[in-house]
């Protein structure tokens, strides 16, 4: 199916191109969403008389979405989940998660605006995209932890592994220490015994 688009649609072209898409995307995404109009005469015609208004419009929202853009660029959200000992979350952070972390922040992102690499399923600091206009991508990231302390620790710079094999190896020492002295004990009163 042919369609004119009426914005910049990502992988698929500028506003005004005439582009062939599956009848599928056009009917279930390009056409409900005001995204585009079905390449006719009469629509042709019409998005011709509307062209410089359309263009205004977009350079608009795209100015305001821009300015949001600056100032919501590399912020780092906090998003508390339960976790396994080894950072695995029960669960996984979704596009929702991180648009009401930005939401609480102050700052007007909804979840279809928030694009996810991967799933998001253990602990750490995640690196995601926001879509605030089809020109205007901006990255964010999100500090999943099990708490506040813990978000304060990965944001110095350490990860839940680091932190866990620091704890580990000082129960070792500690463990070690109390034998020796326990050892040594020992060996004292064998000497005495003599």
């Amino acid at each position: 199916m042919q369609v004119i688009l009426l914005e910049r649609v990502a992988k698929l072209g500028q506003m005004g191109e005439v582009v062939n898409v599956k009848d599928g995307y056009a009917r279930n995404y390009l056409l409900p969403q005001g995204k585009a109009l079905r390449a006719n005469d009469g629509n042709i015609k019409s998005f011709e008389a509307k062209k410089a208004q359309l263009e205004a419009t977009n350079l608009e929202t795209r100015k305001e979405a821009a300015a949001v853009g600056e100032k919501l660029d590399g912020q780092m959200f906090v998003v508390i989940r339960s976790a396994s000992d080894a950072g695995a979350l029960y669960g996984s952070v979704t596009t929702r998660d991180a648009a009401e972390a930005a939401t609480a922040a102050g700052f007007t992102v909804n979840r279809g605006q928030i694009v996810l690499d991967r799933p998001i399923k253990d602990l750490g600091i995640h690196t995601v995209s926001a879509v605030l206009h089809p020109e205007v991508v901006v990255k964010i990231k999100l500090n999943v932890a099990r708490s506040i302390e813990e978000s304060e620790l990965q944001a110095s710079g350490k990860s839940i592994q680091e932190l866990a094999a620091e704890a580990e190896a000082a129960a070792e020492f500690e463990i070690a220490e109390l034998f020796d002295e326990m050892g040594a004990a020992q060996d004292g009163e064998d000497l005495t015994r003599d």
